[in-house]
């Protein structure tokens, strides 16, 4: 039941060190594409004054989310939701926080489109919305691993691929989101920081 991803433990510790300097000190945290749930559970432990709550479309990824929530027994990691970021109504109706880790390169752009509406809706202002992945960067030279991976996604679905910085932003300001922030992660990611205006 329980899924295991491996890249999971290798960024979990910068991604934590960038949320505890964007986060609030209290509230609810919405995490979109979950995946295995890993992490899920280990922010949740990490920030114990924060709800952590959990989603991903996919009905495996969210029985293996349970899995890892049932074994770890955290009173602030919520029960997953079904959530399709590229739905039109989301099963949340606000939060403090919007974290998003790994999903906009395996997607269709839909579901980014959707990732920023819902965020333009469920934020409230000043809330965060952080993106952690690889992504194309307008004068930035993009890694030969990354192009490489580039384009193995693209062979695996033509709908996916790293997207353009610049189109993460324009979507975003359409949505009352503005860029704060940039930070390079190992292995060629970077997280972007958006805040509800």
């Amino acid at each position: 039941m329980k899924r295991y991803a491996p890249a999971t433990e290798r960024n979990r510790d910068p991604i934590a060190a960038v949320l505890a300097e964007e986060l609030p000190d209290e509230g609810i945290v919405l995490e979109v594409a979950s995946g295995s749930g890993e992490h899920a559970v280990y922010f949740a432990r990490r920030f114990p004054s924060l709800r952590w709550q959990p989603s991903d479309p996919d009905s495996e990824a969210v029985a293996s989310i349970a899995a890892w929530a049932s074994e770890a027994e955290l009173a602030n990691l919520e029960p997953p939701l079904r959530l399709d970021a590229s739905a039109g109504r989301w099963p949340v109706e606000s939060a403090d926080a919007l974290l998003c880790v790994n999903m906009i390169h395996i997607s269709p752009p839909e579901a980014s489109e959707g990732l920023m509406t819902g965020g333009g809706h469920i934020l409230k202002d000043g809330g965060p919305l952080l993106l952690y992945g690889p992504y194309k960067e307008p004068d930035v030279d993009t890694a030969p691993s990354n192009l490489a991976f580039d384009e193995s996604l693209k062979a695996r679905d033509p709908r996916w691929g790293l997207r353009d910085t610049e189109w993460i932003d324009a979507l975003a300001a359409k949505n009352g989101l503005a860029r704060t922030r940039r930070v390079a992660m190992p292995a060629n990611n970077i997280m972007l920081v958006y805040r509800r205006t």
